[in-house]
């Protein structure tokens, strides 16, 4: 069975069915490939273009980005607008630890991948924002905590305890005694 189908047969037919004339976009789409014999692959020096995306791209890429579609979908990529998912990351970690020439070594995470290392030397990347990395329970914390600080801040007693320590800071120079103090700590 040829690539494309392998692809029709897993399509929705429906979709197309709605379209119109639907035979024509489909065949244009994907058109159906001829038969060729499957009994070894062609030289992937001589053969043609389509040839070698499907004896030699194709096998390899697919199960990737089909496994790149779960992991997007356990990372709630479909969902939420953004996220800290970075597909491109991901199908490039897949595709190098499922590299048949690396099949007795260990799994290797993207950051520890040599040729990204070599990348990320000489273009580094802009941190992910805190925004991506909390969960939702410990973004609501934060901002909660926050929230309440603000109000207990604002209250009347509260800024005149503020005002007098900010006052007896600057006359009594407080770091200086600190320091003193742990000077006088550490001597003994």
């Amino acid at each position: 069975v040829s690539l494309e189908a392998g692809i029709l047969q897993q399509l929705d037919m429906e979709q197309f069915n709605s379209a119109p004339a639907a035979d024509t976009v489909d065949q244009q789409v994907l058109p159906i490939a001829e038969a060729t014999p499957s009994s070894e692959p062609p030289d992937p020096k001589t053969c043609s273009p389509r040839e070698y995306l499907e004896f030699y791209i194709f096998p390899v890429l697919l199960p990737g980005l089909a496994e790149l579609l779960h992991e997007a979908e356990k990372e709630k990529c479909f969902e939420v607008r953004r996220t800290k998912f970075i597909a491109s990351d991901f199908l490039t970690e897949w595709l190098y630890n499922k590299n048949p020439k690396r099949k007795d070594e260990s799994f290797t995470e993207f950051f520890s991948i040599p040729f990204v290392k070599d990348w990320l030397k000489d273009h580094p990347r802009p941190p992910i924002p805190l925004s991506l990395l909390l969960l939702e329970e410990e973004a609501s914390i934060i901002i909660q905590s926050f929230w309440r600080g603000y109000r207990v801040r604002c209250h009347s007693e509260i800024q005149e305890l503020r005002q007098w320590q900010k006052k007896l800071r600057e006359e009594r120079n407080i770091n200086k005694v600190v320091k003193q103090f742990w000077t006088k700590q550490e001597a003994k």
